[in-house]
């Protein structure tokens, strides 16, 4: 179930974009911002969002509900605040060596990667993005890559949406396979193994002759999709389109 940003967003900007440090004079403050976010991660992380509640964060940081209140005003703004914590990790893209393919390559890993160490955000509207400063920072990072290579504004915004929904949606098949048989206890094989029926008496060779050849020749041994197979291609296609721009050469508000 996808879930969505419905919180005070003028309280979730400034708690976003605040000063999360502590004072440097007075009492030293018993929590912070960050500490409860990533506590929350923490819980996300290993259980999903189901299992993310205030009260979770509090019992697993030892202090009460209420305090934790003191810090964020509710679970739709703490989720905003984990967003961007995580989104720390993403790769800051002029640091890697080598044209807007390469920047891209370690971009769509990268966040790959992230995915699969929280899942969680896989299950948030990424189409109504947490405007915090490491996401933002992030995102200006890929567009820069993409800036400078004859496309237009709305192009580079689409090529980066292709790119990063292409990532999204495989690595959500990738974490939904170990989720699927962590909770059930039944691996993939096992899974269609206890099917095998379809394709004895089911899976007629002569009505679907192409499924059978396929899965004959071992087409369908690959559990999950093979994600270095499509981001290659999906880069191929963005190529091709980049080389068809003479450079610099297309206007600002050209159409896609």
């Amino acid at each position: 179930m996808t879930e969505y940003s419905g919180g005070d967003p003028h309280r979730t900007l400034e708690l976003l974009w605040g000063d999360r440090a502590r004072p440097s004079r007075g009492p030293r403050p018993a929590l912070t911002l960050d500490r409860v976010a990533r506590a929350a991660i923490e819980i996300a992380d290993a259980d999903g969002l189901g299992a993310l509640s205030m009260r979770a964060v509090a019992e697993r940081l030892g202090f009460t509900t209420m305090s934790i209140y003191r810090y964020v005003p509710g679970k739709a703004e703490l989720l905003d605040v984990m967003v961007d914590t995580v989104n720390a990790e993403s790769p800051v893209l002029e640091r890697v060596e080598g044209g807007w393919r390469a920047k891209m390559e370690v971009c769509a890993r990268e966040e790959w990667e992230l995915f699969h160490r929280h899942p969680w955000v896989l299950h948030l509207a990424w189409h109504r993005p947490v405007l915090g400063p490491n996401g933002t920072a992030a995102y200006e990072s890929a567009l820069t890559a993409l800036t400078g290579i004859g496309l237009s504004d709305k192009e580079i915004v689409a090529v980066f949406n292709t790119l990063y929904g292409y990532v999204r949606g495989t690595a959500r098949v990738s974490v939904d396979t170990k989720l699927a048989e962590r909770h059930t206890g039944q691996s993939e094989d096992e899974w269609w193994s206890g099917r095998e029926r379809f394709w004895r008496e089911l899976a007629d060779p002569e009505r679907f002759p192409t499924l059978n050849r396929i899965r004959d020749s071992g087409g369908f041994d690959v559990v999950e999709m093979n994600f270095e197979f499509g981001l290659e291609r999906v880069l191929d296609g963005l190529e091709a389109l980049i080389a068809s721009r003479p450079l610099g050469g297309t206007a600002n508000d050209g159409a896609v």
